[in-house]
């Protein structure tokens, strides 16, 4: 199978791999289409991904894949199933899975056969990642290629959860790329009182409207505190940086309510960050998620599907380009374009 690696100098390429074999509780998948995440992907690349450091590597992790073969103690996959999150485990030759999606093969696991079998949670058989490798049902409004999109979804909702955020509530989101406009969205129809939506970019501004935030702001054009201030004058009761910028942390400080709250979720390249509290109430936290809990993604998904087959959510709302696998490498040059145009891109196997 052909696989896309990247090397110790960050160089993408596509490599000869041999086909992973399955164990008595995996399925083995033909790929259909993954998700290009600028946050764990580019990082990868650029060798900024906390504690990963074992290259060369194969890349992708939102990925969709056809159930082809089926392990002999297999009983909740069959084939023919498109299955979310499929990944390869341990080394194959001198490549490292991280996580592996990008390529033609992959696996998934059966959870409830591996924990029939004694090897659940604690053992070293088991990966929580099997949780949340989904089957998708004949009643799902999804192609493949939508599908790849789920998996962000998935993230995005668990981690609305995880802050605790409540109907009623005044939040900032500040970043309009895939992951803010998926707050911007989820925020609204979870209740969420008023959404306010930055960008540095007129487009996304424009777009964060469409998805339904009640304010959206050029963060290069105004002053996006006074903006804040001038709408909710004792500040608001979250702001999420879903850009992973740590200097967006200190801004965030100045629009907060007292016991507010400063949600980060994007990932950001440097590790460390000065705080200036000077500016804070006295009563404030931060909350960092940065690597959602796989088990809570799973229990994400009956409301992600829910309105995705109701109608109110379409993942080609997020969705800007489709990239065949053989021109995968194209895709990781449009990211580095930041074009304004530029969504979620999905490659299709």
């Amino acid at each position: 199978m052909k696989a896309l690696t990247v090397d110790a100098q960050g160089l993408l390429s596509l490599q000869e791999l041999p086909i992973p074999s399955y164990g008595a509780c995996q399925a083995l998948v033909k790929m259909r289409s993954c998700g290009v995440c600028s946050g764990t992907d580019m990082k990868l690349i650029h060798h900024t991904f906390k504690n990963f450091d074992t290259y060369p590597a194969i890349l992708g992790h939102e990925g969709v894949g056809e159930v082809v073969e089926i392990g002999e103690k297999v009983e909740n996959l069959r084939r023919g199933d498109l299955v979310l999150l499929p990944f390869l485990e341990g080394k194959i030759g001198e490549y490292t899975p991280g996580w592996g999606a990008y390529s033609e093969y992959a696996l998934v696991g059966d959870a409830e056969a591996y924990i029939r079998c004694g090897m659940g949670p604690g053992t070293k058989q088991w990966s929580e990642g099997y949780l949340a490798q989904t089957v998708l049902g004949p009643k799902d409004r999804v192609n493949p290629v939508e599908a790849a999109m789920i998996v962000t979804f998935r993230e995005v909702l668990s981690a609305i959860r995880r802050f605790g955020f409540q109907p009623n509530q005044n939040i900032v989101v500040l970043g309009a790329g895939p992951v803010g406009l998926c707050f911007t969205r989820f925020l609204k129809l979870l209740g969420i009182k008023t959404v306010i939506t930055t960008d540095i970019l007129d487009e996304k501004v424009e777009t964060a409207l469409e998805m339904g935030a009640d304010y959206a702001f050029n963060s290069a054009k105004c002053d996006i505190i006074h903006e804040v201030r001038t709408l909710f004058p004792d500040g608001v009761d979250a702001v999420v940086d879903a850009v992973g910028v740590n200097a967006l942390l200190n801004q965030a400080m100045q629009m907060i309510c007292s016991h507010g709250k400063i949600c980060g979720y994007g990932i950001s390249p440097k590790l460390s960050v000065n705080l200036d509290w000077s500016n804070a109430p006295y009563n404030w936290s931060l909350h960092f998620i940065q690597w959602p809990s796989k088990a809570e993604e799973a229990q994400a998904h009956a409301q992600i599907m829910a309105w995705i087959n109701m109608k109110v959510l379409n993942p080609m709302d997020f969705i800007s380009d489709v990239i065949p696998f053989s021109r995968i490498t194209d895709a990781f040059t449009l990211i580095e374009q930041h074009l304004p145009s530029t969504k979620k891109i999905v490659i299709e196997f």
